[in-house]
C-alpha cells in the first residue's frame, strides 16, 4: 500500500495551535480506538487516511484493507452516492451533522448519527475530512418503543378519562384517609357539588354506608375501613347533598394500589327514581289486590242479588195487584207500603248489579236526581250506623243528561263513601249533603247539571288540595283506600265532557260534578207509565218460567191487562205447546233447568221464525257474559227482575210490535 496515504493521529493535534504541545500519538490513538463511535479521515481523493478500531469492526475489515482505499470501494456505490453532495459542502468548509436510517449490506437497516467536518493545517485549505459515526439503532428502537408505550398510555388514559367523564354513574375516588381525589361530572350532577369543592373533602360528608343511620364519625370509619369482603359487592345506603337532602344510592367499591399508595373508588347510582318506581309498583299491586277483592265481592253481591230478584219480583207484583184490588180501603195503603219497600230493595239490588256488571259504556238520557237517590238508598244503612246524617237537596225537574248511568252512579257512590270515611274520626257533627242544580246558561257553553257532595268533616288540607286527584294518592290509612277513586272518578266525568273539582271555601270537603246536557234533551219520564186499559191488545201469550210464583204473578198481571195467557214450567213444555197452538208472543225466563231461554229461542227461530223477535226474556242474570252475549245476539226485548207492572206491559207491547231493537 502506498505510504503517501498514511495518516498519523498526531496530525490531528495541529489544530490546537503552534503554542500547544501535541498530545502523545499513542495516547491519542488509544483514545480514538476506545470511543464507541466510528472515526475516519479521508483525503481530497476520498481515500481513507485513517479508521479507528470501531470503524474496522463495523466493516469487518483489517486496516490494510481500508487505509488507502476509496470510500466507494469500502461502503459500496449505493451507500456512497448520497454522500457526494454533502462532501462537496464539507470541502467548502461546512460542518454537517445528520442522522437517520441507512441500509448496509452486512448489517441491514441501521439508525446512524454522523458528523462530518473539514480538516485544515494552520488555517489553510481543506485537505482532509474527518467523519464521526454512531450506531443508535438499539437506542432508536427503545426510544420508539417507549414513545409507542407512552402514546398507548396516553390513549388509554384518554379513553379512561372519556369513560369516567361520560359515565352515567358517579365515580368518586379517595385516598387511604378518605379524602376525595377524583369527582367525575356525574358525581357533580348527583351531589350538586362543584368538582373543585369536592376535591380534598372527606368522603364521609357525602356517603353513609352501611345504611343504618350511623353517626358521621361511624360513617366515616365505615367508608374508609371497608372490609375486603365488601369490595366489589353492591352496597345500598344513602348519600347526603350539601343542603342536607338524603337520597338512596347503590354503589360498588374497589381498591387500587399505585406506587405503594392505596386508593378507593366507588361507582354510585342514585336510586331515587327506582325507589319511587318500586313504591308505585307496590301501590299498583295493592290496588290490584284491592281490585281483586272488590271483584270477588262484586261476584258475591251479584249472586246474592240474583237470588233476591225472584222473591222481590213476587213481592212487588203481588203488592201492586193487592193495591189495585183493595183500592179505597186501608189495605190498599198497607199494600202500597209493602210495594214501596220492595221497590227500594229492588233499586239497591239493581245498583249492586250495575256496579258489578262489566260492559262497554252505554250513553243514554239519565236523571241525576235518580242516581243520587239510588246511591243514598244503597248507603243509607251504612251512613246511619256510623252516625252520619244524610240530607238530599235535589232540585226537581232536572233536565236529563246524556251519560252512562252506571258510571256516573259509581262516581256519586265514591264521593259519598269518601265523605263517610272522612267523618269516621271526626268528633263533631257528622253530616253529608247531596245537592243538585242547573248552571245558568251561558251563550258560549252548553248548560250543565251539577251535583255536589259535601261533608262537615275537617276538609282537605291546603297542601294536599292540588294532589287529591292524582292516581294512587290517598290520605286514608293502610288497607282503607287505594288512591284510585277520585282519579278514576274524574276520568269518568271528563269522558262525559264534564268536570269534577274540589270546591274552595267549603267548611268541610265539597266535591262538585258537572255534566253537559245532550243537546237540550227533553224531559221524558224516567219510569214507564202504565198502558191504558183501552189499548190492551187481545193477544195470546205464552209464559215460560220454572218458578210457579213468578208464573202466577205474570199471569195475573197480563190477564189483568186483557191478554190471553198460557203457561209452561220449562222450555221443553213450551215447545210442545207451540207445536199444538198459536201464540202471538212469548214471555220467558232466561235461566231454566232443561231447555233454557237461549235454547228455546234457537228452537223457535228454526220452527216458528215469526215468533223469534216476539220473545220477552225476564231474567236476573244479565251480569254473566253468556247472558249478555245471547241477548245481544237475539236482539229480543229483555226485562230485569224485579220489575214493575208498567215495565212488563211496555215490554210485551214492544215485542208484539216487533220493535225489539228499540229495547
Amino acid at each position: 500500500m502506498d505510504s503517501s496515504y498514511s495518516f498519523e493521529p498526531h496530525e490531528l493535534a495541529s489544530g490546537f495551535g503552534e503554542s500547544l504541545a501535541p498530545p502523545d500519538p499513542a495516547l491519542l490513538e488509544s483514545v480514538l480506538d476506545a470511543i464507541p463511535a466510528r472515526v475516519v479521515v479521508v483525503d481530497r481523493e476520498l481515500r481513507y487516511m485513517y479508521a479507528n478500531a470501531e470503524s474496522l469492526r463495523f466493516w469487518g475489515l483489517p486496516a490494510e484493507r481500508v487505509i488507502g482505499m476509496k470510500v466507494v470501494d469500502v461502503v459500496g456505490e449505493q451507500r456512497f452516492a448520497p454522500y457526494l453532495p454533502k462532501l462537496q459542502r464539507v470541502w467548502g468548509g461546512e460542518r454537517l451533522r445528520w442522522e437517520g436510517w441507512a441500509v448496509y449490506e452486512q448489517h441491514g437497516r441501521r439508525y446512524i448519527q454522523e458528523v462530518v467536518m473539514p480538516f485544515t493545517r494552520s488555517g489553510g485549505e481543506v485537505n482532509a475530512i474527518i467523519a464521526f459515526g454512531r450506531d443508535l439503532t438499539e437506542f432508536k428502537q427503545q426510544s420508539d418503543a417507549l414513545a409507542q408505550k407512552l402514546t398507548e398510555l396516553e390513549r388509554a388514559e384518554a379513553l379512561k378519562s372519556a369513560i369516567v367523564d361520560h359515565a352515567s354513574a358517579a365515580i368518586v375516588s379517595t385516598d387511604a384517609r378518605g379524602s376525595i381525589v377524583e369527582f367525575n361530572p356525574a358525581a357533580v350532577a348527583m351531589f350538586g357539588l362543584p368538582r373543585d369543592a369536592a376535591l380534598g373533602r372527606d368522603i364521609a360528608s357525602l356517603l353513609v354506608v352501611p345504611d343504618d343511620g350511623a353517626a358521621p364519625d361511624a360513617a366515616s370509619r365505615a367508608t374508609r375501613d371497608v372490609p375486603l369482603c365488601e369490595l366489589g359487592r353492591r352496597l345500598e345506603g344513602h348519600a347526603l347533598r350539601p343542603d342536607g337532602h338524603r337520597f338512596p344510592i347503590e354503589m360498588v367499591m374497589w381498591r387500587t394500589d399505585v406506587a405503594a399508595t392505596t386508593y378507593y373508588t366507588a361507582s354510585i347510582n342514585d336510586m331515587s327514581e327506582r325507589q319511587r318506581a318500586a313504591e308505585t309498583i307496590e301501590r299498583q299491586r295493592d290496588a290490584l289486590r284491592q281490585s281483586e277483592k272488590l271483584s270477588a265481592l262484586g261476584s258475591l253481591l251479584a249472586g246474592v242479588a240474583h237470588e233476591l230478584n225472584n222473591p222481590l219480583a213476587i213481592v212487588m207484583g203481588r203488592a201492586g195487584l193487592l193495591q189495585e184490588k183493595a183500592a179505597g180501603t186501608p189495605v190498599a195503603d198497607d199494600a202500597r207500603r209493602i210495594h214501596d219497600a220492595a221497590e227500594r230493595c229492588a233499586r239497591i239490588v239493581r245498583t249492586f248489579l250495575n256496579m258489578a256488571r262489566q260492559r262497554p259504556a252505554v250513553r243514554a238520557p239519565v236523571q241525576v236526581n235518580d242516581i243520587a237517590r239510588a246511591a243514598a238508598d244503597m248507603l243509607g244503612y251504612t251512613l246511619r250506623s256510623h252516625g252520619v246524617t244524610l240530607t238530599l237537596s235535589l232540585v226537581p225537574d232536572l233536565p236529563l243528561v246524556q251519560a252512562d248511568g252506571d258510571q256516573i252512579g259509581q262516581v256519586v257512590l265514591n264521593l259519598i263513601v269518601n265523605a263517610q270515611q272522612a267523618l269516621a274520626a271526626h268528633a263533631g257533627e257528622r253530616r253529608i249533603e247531596i245537592a243538585t242544580g242547573v248552571e245558568q246558561r251561558r251563550p258560549e257553553r252548553e248548560p250543565r247539571v251539577w251535583l255536589c257532595v259535601g261533608d262537615s268533616g275537617p276538609g282537605v288540607p291546603p297542601a294536599l288540595r292540588a294532589t287529591v286527584f292524582e292516581p294512587f294518592f290517598t290520605t286514608k290509612g293502610e288497607g282503607v283506600g287505594t288512591g284510585l277513586g277520585l282519579s278514576v272518578s274524574r276520568a269518568i266525568v271528563h269522558q262525559h265532557g264534564g268536570d269534577l273539582v274540589l270546591q274552595d271555601g267549603a267548611p268541610g270537603a265539597m266535591f262538585r260534578m258537572s255534566l253537559p246536557l245532550s243537546g237540550g234533551a227533553e224531559d221524558v219520564p224516567t219510569v214507564p207509565g202504565a198502558l191504558p186499559a183501552a189499548d190492551a191488545p187481545q193477544a195470546r201469550l205464552l209464559v215460560v218460567d220454572d218458578e210457579p210464583e213468578i208464573v202466577e204473578l205474570l199471569r195475573s198481571i197480563l190477564e189483568g191487562a186483557g191478554y190471553e195467557v198460557a203457561s209452561a214450567e220449562s222450555g221443553e213444555v213450551a215447545l210442545a205447546l207451540l207445536a199444538e197452538a198459536r201464540f202471538d208472543a212469548i214471555v220467558s225466563d232466561l235461566r231454566m233447568p232443561d231447555i233454557d231461554g237461549a235454547g228455546l229461542w234457537r228452537a223457535v227461530r228454526e220452527h216458528h221464525p215469526a215468533l223469534a223477535r216476539r220473545i220477552v226474556f225476564v231474567t236476573g242474570d244479565t251480569l254473566s257474559p253468556g247472558a249478555r252475549a245471547f241477548l245481544d245476539e237475539s236482539r229480543c226485548t229483555s226485562l230485569e227482575k224485579p220489575f214493575a207492572k208498567p215495565e212488563l206491559l211496555q215490554a210485551v207491547q214492544r215485542a208484539l210490535g216487533g220493535d225489539a231493537a228499540a229495547s
